[in-house]
């Protein structure tokens, strides 16, 4: 049976999410509660839909992974028993929130549609509030959220993402950014939001990165947009840490539509 994760972390003590030789991280947590749990050797193995980086967190994550849960003919039973066995298994800083049946044709990673995260930032004078320091990244000089937003126009739509991101043999760089805006809210947290088809390493943290050197004023409003044509790696973009960025969601098609998309998801794309 394929089963579908919904998941989620705090990055913080964590070495990312792909299993590493010698490094905690979170593939490796839940594999190991999967296998200890199942009494599997090899333990299954998880495939997700977006690896976050050492210290990103993750509050809407989805994995599947295709397990033996015998010959029971009601899977909802001993997929609610497991669930509740991982919850006694996992550190508390991974929970699995939901284990459910995995549609036919559903691939956690192919399938997707769209995955957005949340950076969040705090410029008052006197800091984050301790609570919140993990998750919410201190700026010492005042943003401005509509020079942000106003840089990040010129960053939407498909486009190669090269100048943002780090490159991996084989891998395409071109991206479809359908959203990225900062929203002050009534906290003074400034949390921007950013949504594509799918990133890249590091792609969302150099383009905050970016955007909050033209939020404080060392850069100008149109130095993003020049990034991005360029397409290639520029020293003056500093990639922000890791412990502001969360995934939040991540989103599929409806049943039907699972298999044709993971098909696409597969070709590689280049720019017409």
């Amino acid at each position: 049976m394929r089963v579908r994760l919904d998941l989620g972390y705090d990055g913080g003590a964590f070495s990312g999410w792909a299993k590493q030789p010698g490094r905690r991280t979170v593939q490796g947590e839940i594999e190991a509660a999967l296998g200890r749990i199942l009494r599997a050797d090899p333990a299954p193995q998880l495939t997700v839909a977006g690896r976050t980086d050492a210290g990103v967190h993750a509050r809407g994550q989805v994995a599947h992974v295709d397990i033996d849960l015998g010959d029971s003919e009601q899977p909802p039973e001993p997929l609610s028993a497991l669930l509740r066995r991982l919850a006694g298994v996992l550190p508390p800083d991974v929970r699995v929130h939901r284990l459910s049946e995995a549609p036919a044709g559903f691939d956690a990673r192919f399938s997707a549609l769209s995955r957005r995260y949340a950076y969040r930032v705090g410029d008052a004078p006197g800091g984050v509030d301790p609570l919140r320091r993990h998750e919410v990244l201190w700026h010492q000089r005042r943003l401005d959220a509509d020079l942000m937003n106003a840089a990040a126009a010129a960053l939407l739509g498909e486009h190669d993402f090269a100048a943002f991101c780090r490159k991996r043999e084989g891998a395409t760089t071109i991206r479809a950014l359908r959203r990225l805006d900062w929203e002050r809210g009534p906290d003074g947290i400034l949390a921007a939001t950013v949504v594509a088809d799918a990133f890249c390493h590091s792609m969302v943290r150099a383009l905050v990165g970016s955007l909050l050197a033209v939020g404080d004023g060392r850069r100008p409003v149109e130095w993003p947009g020049q990034i991005l044509a360029n397409a290639v790696r520029d020293s003056g973009v500093h990639v922000a840490p890791a412990h502001g960025l969360t995934l939040e969601e991540v989103r599929y098609p409806p049943d039907e539509e699972l298999a044709r998309r993971a098909a696409e998801t597969r070709q590689v794309r280049t720019l017409s």
